[in-house]
């Protein structure tokens, strides 16, 4: 007697400067789904913020359309149904209808709203499996200043900072500038804290450019991160597991143009990926054990890529990022590093599926009522 067939449904777009990132993710991964272990239904979520069902939502997003049926995922409790939203006869009114059942969601929203904790959550209150962290390792890691306060507290090695309030640069933008020159020195990086992509970052090698990277930074994100610039190799490593997570081969990210910015990564593909990467059995070894580390200090599950910056002139490595939803494009690092690694793109898929309904039976052992 065949296994039935698991019915995933994968989720992508989003409200986020990295939507195109995330539809180029969602193709690449439902073309490699293996089809006779999976149910597939694609789940896009607009710019603006709406769900989209009907026959191709993917298509529909890559070609900036709006007007397909509308969908909604209702945080009920061992329910896991997928619905259609459509307007009602009624003025004002929607009307609801379930589409299917959905035995594990596999979100590629990357950045706001969807790498964050938020669709976590939401997931989390419809009790349905899903892949990759839960909030909690969600939205520590999509924080770069918190990221980077828990990292500290572990004991795990991060470059000088300083977080800024937008409202903060506002009001008083030289006395804030001061403080950074005042803690840190040129050249020096500005990120938004809530953004991945390398969207909104900019190297500031003097005061004007560290006032224009602040109004750009700010235009991403009400928290900035002005980090100490250093001569770096950009390193990264994948990880892959729960509670007992596994590093892959070490890669290296050679950007041809100033840092691996959003158009190096996306666009130009201007850039050499170096896998495995040329380093020290012993460095590639330290890599690999403090992705390990931080995978596990903010309690990441499933996926993550750790990003590191190797000092040209000390050989030291700091801890850079940790993104838990990282790209799945076809020229992606986390896929790339796993494939050198043994483990095929479907086989990865695989895999991740199966960490989500493992962590679901685990989740579900956890008792919730309390009867004195």
């Amino acid at each position: 007697m065949s296994k039935a067939r698991l019915k995933v449904g994968i989720i992508f777009g989003g409200r986020s400067g990295e939507h195109a990132v995330s539809l180029m993710s969602a193709r690449s991964v439902a073309q490699a789904v293996d089809r006779s272990k999976y149910d597939v239904t694609m789940i896009g979520i607009s710019k603006a913020g709406h769900w989209i069902g009907g026959d191709d939502p993917l298509r529909t997003l890559e070609h900036g359309g709006q007007d397909a049926p509308g969908a909604a995922l209702l945080g009920v409790p061992r329910h896991g149904a997928l619905m259609s939203l459509s307007p009602a006869e009624a003025q004002g009114e929607l009307h609801l209808a379930p589409v299917t059942e959905l035995d594990v969601l596999f979100p590629l929203v990357h950045g706001t709203y969807g790498e964050d904790g938020a669709l976590q959550g939401l997931f989390e209150l419809a009790d349905v499996a899903y892949v990759g962290a839960g909030v909690v390792g969600s939205a520590l890691s999509m924080d770069k200043g918190i990221f980077k306060t828990v990292m500290s507290a572990a004991g795990l090695p991060v470059l000088p900072h300083l977080l800024v309030l937008r409202s903060q640069f506002e009001q008083q933008p030289e006395q804030v500038m001061a403080q950074c020159e005042s803690a840190l020195h040129y050249p020096l990086f500005v990120k938004p804290a809530n953004l991945g992509s390398s969207v909104g970052i900019s190297r500031a090698d003097d005061a004007d450019g560290l006032r224009a990277a602040l109004v750009e930074a700010a235009r991403w994100d009400r928290r900035l991160v002005v980090e100490q610039g250093i001569d770096a190799r950009e390193i990264e490593v994948s990880v892959l597991g729960n509670e007992l997570p596994q590093a892959s081969v070490v890669g290296e990210i050679r950007p041809r143009r100033g840092f691996y910015d959003y158009i190096a990564k996306y666009v130009s593909g201007d850039s050499e990926l170096l896998i495995p990467a040329p380093l020290s059995p012993q460095l590639s070894e330290r890599a690999q054990a403090l992705a390990v580390e931080a995978f596990k200090a903010v309690d990441c599950a499933g996926m993550a890529r750790v990003d590191f910056l190797l000092d040209k002139s000390s050989d030291e490595l700091w801890l850079n990022e940790l993104n838990t939803i990282p790209g799945f494009t076809e020229i992606s690092m986390y896929p790339k590093l796993w494939a050198a690694s043994g483990v095929s793109y479907p086989e990865l898929i695989d895999r991740l599926i199966e960490l989500a309904v493992e962590r679901k039976a685990d989740r579900d052992r956890t008792e919730h009522a309390f009867e004195v």
